[in-house]
């Protein structure tokens, strides 16, 4: 009744909330990924997406299909892998920023473990600064992690906006800088926040730095100040700030995976890594506790 690229297809549409978005990274025209969901309704009886000229949105009916959508092609991968003996095997080193932390990856992992069993997964968190870093170096086969907004490298999973977010009763006195909560450099959001604070001309001080996402969310839960973070991905106990905080507008942020150049075993374990990130793409979003 479905079928799995039109499922593929929706899965982009639903992850990227925009149909052009979706063509570039299936590698198909719009009209293409428009027909594919088109006829994915059809098959449905219902519509999957509002969509007008500036916005596409999951309808209810939308939210629904994406959790048939990634257990359909879960299981329509694991049957072709079993019936045409092919298995992923080898050494892969994977990269996940600390904003992954709080997550459902650990879920997408598990089960990526379970249908791969001989790969030798090693996986390495830290900010998305050094992942990117160390995997131009050759010491990581894949990565997902933000990107800088100039960088046109990676695979988009997803785009976010960032938010300023802190503790319930933070309260910031406009006199006074705007103490900040950090990443150390090369931080992505650290980046972004210092520049468009300098570009305001607001002041600000940094009150806390620290590697650790569990490190900058006890400073922030303590009331220490605020913190640049992505709008899907906020901590439980922390909250955005509303605008009324007079803070500038931190941009959209994109979330990608970007693949190493090593050949071989690790190549084909990063590929299946990736569709497996792409396909629970949506899990990301959501906090873990």
């Amino acid at each position: 009744m479905y079928e799995p690229t039109q499922l593929r297809t929706f899965l982009a549409v639903a992850q990227t909330l925009s149909f052009t978005q979706a063509a570039r990274r299936l590698g198909l025209r719009q009209s293409t990924v428009s027909q594919h969901v088109r006829r994915l309704e059809d098959a449905a009886g219902r519509q999957l997406f509002s969509r007008d000229t500036h916005s596409v949105e999951l309808t209810e009916d939308g939210e629904a299909m994406l959790g048939f959508a990634r257990r359909i092609l879960e299981v329509h991968e694991q049957a072709t892998a079993f019936f045409t003996g092919t298995r992923v095997r080898g050494r892969l080193r994977f990269g996940a920023s600390e904003d992954f932390v709080l997550t459902r990856l650990p879920e997408i992992l598990e089960g990526f473990r379970y249908d791969h069993p001989e790969v030798d997964l090693e996986l390495t968190v830290e900010l998305s600064g050094t992942l990117h870093e160390q995997l131009a170096a050759g010491k990581l086969d894949l990565v997902l992690a933000k990107r800088r907004p100039e960088d046109p490298r990676g695979e988009l999973v997803w785009r976010d906006d960032l938010v300023w977010i802190g503790a319930e009763r933070l309260r910031l006195d406009a006199d006074r800088p705007v103490p900040l909560i950090v990443y150390p450099p090369p931080g992505i959001t650290r980046a972004r926040a210092l520049e468009v604070l300098e570009g305001q001309g607001r002041p600000w001080r940094i009150v806390c730095t620290s590697g650790s996402l569990n490190g900058l969310i006890a400073a922030a839960r303590a009331g220490l100040g605020v913190m640049a973070h992505s709008r899907r991905l906020i901590p439980p106990g922390l909250f955005r700030l509303p605008d009324r905080a007079g803070l500038p507008d931190l941009g959209k942020v994109d979330f990608v995976l970007v693949h190493g150049h090593r050949r071989g075993p690790a190549e084909g374990a990063a590929n299946a890594l990736a569709a497996a990130v792409l396909a629970g793409g949506e899990r990301l979003r959501r906090s873990s506790g």
